[in-house]
């Protein structure tokens, strides 16, 4: 009996009393230890303001800039407005003051008045009541020059976006070179692996500092055409505006001329 178990263990290839210990030696799954898991570095991930401002010092010139064209862009929205060019109300009152020649209450009003067109019509006034004698082309002379030099105060005013769009991107440019400089710097230096860690930073620096400059630029070239555009339609209005109040001092101007025309007739008739 014991040969013939023998037999059957041979030709199974596996002792029996073997495969019975070492089934028993195996201890369970769920008595296994749990794997241990791999630790995560704690990676530091900068903010957005620390990036900027370990851009360089070229960064602190642009923040000022921008914080220079936010401050002009909310004081020209405004500014640059038809109420501060040409009101409604003024040009109502001062028709209606023309047409009964009343040039002092106009002036007493185009005084307390802050628009543009209230500036121009005081000039005209003011020269017309300390030269009684002055005619009509030498008025419409006084009206042109004020005129002229709103506009140019208006385009002026606006011209200083154009600026900052274009000196915004050259900073950043100049910003970009220095950052340029710094990383071949670090390259060519015998520092191990920490020039590597220098190079990185050199050309993240460059980056940012490109970055920051179009980013203050571009919005700058916008709003430039946006109020260019609004300060044209504005002194279009100013003209418009000076043309109606120059062709109602004109009808005033022709009853004195024929109020002065008409005295040599009368004085004739009496003799």
């Amino acid at each position: 009996m014991k040969f013939l178990l023998s037999l059957i263990a041979a030709a199974i290839g596996t002792p029996l009393f073997a495969q019975t210990v070492t089934t028993s030696a195996t201890p369970p799954a769920a008595a296994a230890p749990a794997a241990t898991p791999a630790l995560v570095p704690d990676i530091h991930s900068k903010t957005i303001l620390e990036t900027l401002m370990g851009a360089g010092p070229v960064m602190i010139v642009l923040f000022a800039l921008s914080v220079f064209f936010v401050m002009l862009v909310i004081v020209y929205l405004m500014t640059i407005r038809r109420g501060a060019v040409v009101s409604s109300g003024y040009m109502a009152t001062a028709d209606a003051l023309l047409r009964k020649r009343d040039y002092l209450g106009l002036l007493a009003v185009s005084n307390r008045h802050g628009e543009a067109i209230a500036r121009v019509v005081q000039k005209m006034l003011d020269f017309t009541t300390k030269n009684p004698n002055a005619d009509l082309q030498q008025v419409r002379e006084i009206a042109e020059t004020e005129g002229t030099r709103v506009a140019a105060s208006l385009n002026n005013r606006v011209t200083y976006l154009a600026d900052i769009g274009m000196i915004a991107p050259l900073l950043g440019l100049l910003g970009t070179v220095l950052g340029i400089i710094r990383s071949f710097g670090a390259l060519g230096a015998d520092l191990g692996t920490a020039r590597y860690v220098l190079l990185s930073k050199g050309i993240s620096e460059a980056l940012v500092n490109t970055c920051a400059g179009l980013a203050i630029g571009i919005p700058a070239m916008i709003f430039y055409a946006f109020f260019r555009g609004k300060a044209q339609k504005l002194i279009s209005e100013l003209e418009s505006a000076s043309t109606h109040v120059l062709a109602l001092l004109s009808l005033g101007y022709d009853k004195r001329t024929q109020n002065i025309e008409r005295t040599p007739v009368l004085i004739e008739d009496e003799l």
